[in-house]
């Protein structure tokens, strides 16, 4: 399937269809004039198994949450997926089967798995990023300056907070942070991250980029990159309150990828920040 000959409505199914961030999706694609909502799936043994996927709504869209992906996607010309990497894996083989085209919010991929997805990405377009939010992807590129211009006399610190919920840690969102900042100043954060500090530890590598992560409640995302110099310090930060912002990235990103045949892309490209 090419997506240069698709037509509106964008047919777009969602993985992980009952879950926090699944429910949201589906709401936000109910919501969109361009957009349909082409299928709902779950993990087997999913308790959502065979109910109207806008059943939480009470505004229900006749397409059931299903198990078995390839029946489900069949009509699709989109999957939205924001599960985990095992799930995320498993779906990527289906799609480049089926010549659909993914938006990933997934985080937590090992390097060959990322080497994965960036081969079938060759075969269908996708666009992946550790946050779908504009804000958030905004807030990168301004800690892309921040860093060219605070790159000598200043600690570089990252601190993140999710809800009690989250698997991973440091978030994919802090980690892209890191990422986005050890390029500007030409180091390999897998070299200079630090993830974890715990009794002496000597003085500060002032080469070095820290991680602090929190786990608590319901915390839908925070992020502040901290710039410690002598005398000042400068603080960017960015709180989401609600995931609908996420929900509204993925909707843009789907747009972005309706007329890519093929190839990996970031928020950056669909939001024109490169």
């Amino acid at each position: 399937m090419s997506t240069s000959s698709i037509a509106l409505p964008y047919r777009i199914a969602v993985a992980g269809a009952s879950g926090r961030m699944g429910r949201m999706l589906v709401e936000a694609i109910g919501q969109a004039d361009d957009c349909r909502l082409s299928a709902a799936v779950d993990v087997p043994g999913s308790p959502a198994l065979g109910e109207d996927a806008a059943a939480f709504s009470g505004k229900a869209v006749g397409v059931a949450v299903r198990a078995d992906v390839e029946l489900a996607l069949a009509g699709s010309s989109f999957l939205i997926d924001f599960t985990r990497p095992e799930g995320t894996m498993e779906h990527l083989a289906v799609c480049t089967r089926l010549g659909i085209g993914m938006v990933i919010g997934t985080t937590g991929f090992s390097e060959p798995q990322k080497a994965q997805i960036a081969h079938a990405a060759q075969t269908i377009p996708i666009m992946m990023a550790p946050n779908m939010s504009v804000g958030v992807n905004v807030t990168l590129k301004l800690l892309e300056m921040a860093a060219k211009a605070l790159a000598i006399g200043y600690d570089i610190e990252i601190i993140e907070a999710h809800h009690r919920h989250k698997v991973d840690a440091p978030s994919g969102t802090a980690l892209r942070m890191g990422e986005v900042i050890a390029q500007a100043l030409g180091r390999d954060l897998q070299e200079c991250g630090v993830f974890a500090r715990e009794g002496i530890t000597g003085e500060r590598d002032p080469s070095s980029i820290g991680f602090s992560t929190i786990r608590g409640g319901d915390i839908v995302g925070d992020h502040t990159v901290l710039f410690a110099g002598t005398g000042e310090r400068i603080e960017i930060t960015h709180k989401s309150s609600s995931r609908s912002t996420y929900a509204q990235g993925s909707l843009r990103a789907v747009r972005f990828l309706a007329d890519k045949p093929h190839g990996l892309f970031n928020m950056f490209d669909v939001l024109g920040l490169q």
